[in-house]
């Protein structure tokens, strides 16, 4: 199994570690009720080292990044991120992905359970463009500062003014000969960064950022993958594997506002066909009556007929209800839909509501 170059940290801090994608991470240190509320709250640190790393470098590498991805990539200043997708043929999504554009290269980033399948699938596109393809994921390590005083904490601990990013842009640099790489982003439906560094700096630079930003009355706690899911689908954030599959696109997975339909890109003819026809079916939030927390491929009826199946739910530890997605037919996606689930032979009234179904205070 791989091990990140935080491994020693997470065992160090009493971290529960399983078997995530290939990578032994951590899925909890205390409990995932306190690790989701402290990053709610305050700021927690995320280990997300086993995310792939990959450069595109080359005069050809913003045309074949151009076709590979459902967002204008092109139109990205140096200095700026962008969420996107990467599909296939048939329109079926490969992965969502961050593309980073610096002067003289982008960076991408892309799930952990996708990475060799997205090496292999650029490989194939690759023919006709003059672009080199680096996988850096094991010479670097990444972790997510997320919460609302993460900006504030990394701007006293960090040599850059992180707080004057503006959201999805992203400052690199060099400190004692290491390239350092900070984005305003995440996945936690909060404020914070996503830094990346050279592996052996990992270990001693996350060890200094938790005992300092203790000094500074301002600690910053880990998190594991388990606050980490129920903190991204509070915020109504997709998960691979979950509302992102091959086996449907990205309109009808509701990431419509991470598609660019005026430009060519691989899967661009099917989306737009399923534009004009409408979708059959869409992802929606829901909301559940009772204690039972809905789990994925958990049947969803409306008047007795199933209608679709949930993606992922959980019990909300911020508003204190059950919610879940679900991919469902179009005709029962309005808000205010009363439809019921199937937990475990036992049928649970459900509401459609609006996503996501939390969102941060600004300011």
């Amino acid at each position: 199994m791989l091990q990140t170059p935080l491994n020693a940290y997470h065992r160090e801090a009493g971290a529960r570690l399983v078997d995530f994608a290939g990578w032994e991470m951590p899925v909890i240190y205390t409990s995932i009720i306190d690790e989701h509320n402290w990053t709610r709250q305050h700021a927690s640190l995320f280990d997300v080292s086993h995310m792939g790393r990959v450069e595109f470098r080359g005069p050809d590498a913003g045309r074949l990044l151009e076709r590979l991805n459902t967002r204008n990539i092109g139109s990205a200043a140096p200095g700026m991120c962008r969420y996107s997708h990467m599909c296939k043929p048939d329109g079926g999504i490969l992965d969502d992905v961050i593309v980073s554009r610096f002067e003289d290269r982008y960076l991408v980033v892309c799930n952990a359970s996708n990475r060799e399948k997205l090496l292999w699938w650029w490989e194939q596109q690759r023919s006709g463009f003059d672009v080199e393809i680096r996988d850096r994921t094991f010479e670097t390590a990444m972790v997510a500062i997320q919460g609302p005083e993460a900006l504030e904490t990394l701007g006293q601990l960090l040599p850059i003014p992180v707080g004057d990013l503006k959201r999805y842009r992203f400052t690199s640099g060099n400190l004692m000969g290491a390239e350092y790489f900070v984005a305003r982003s995440g996945y936690t439906g909060e404020d914070g960064a996503e830094i990346i560094l050279p592996a052996g700096f990992a270990l001693p630079a996350v060890r200094m950022l938790v005992s300092k930003s203790a000094e500074l009355g301002r600690p910053v706690k880990p998190a594991g993958l388990g606050a980490r899911d129920t903190l991204r689908l509070e915020a109504g954030m997709p998960l691979y594997g979950h509302e992102l599959t091959e086996e449907w696109d990205s309109l009808t997975a509701g990431q419509a506002w991470a598609v660019d339909l005026t430009k060519d890109f691989i899967g661009a003819d099917v989306l737009r066909r399923l534009q004009a026809e409408g979708l059959r079916r869409q992802i929606v939030g829901l909301e559940l009556e009772g204690k039972r927390i809905a789990r994925q491929g958990a049947e969803v009826l409306r008047d007795g007929r199933p209608v679709g199946a949930v993606t992922s739910g959980t019990q909300s530890p911020t508003l204190g209800k059950n919610i879940a997605m679900a991919l469902v037919e179009t005709a029962s996606v309005a808000v205010g839909t009363r439809l019921e689930v199937d937990i475990r032979g036992s049928r649970t009234t459900a509401t459609v509501v609006p996503l996501p179904f939390y969102k941060a205070k600004k300011g």
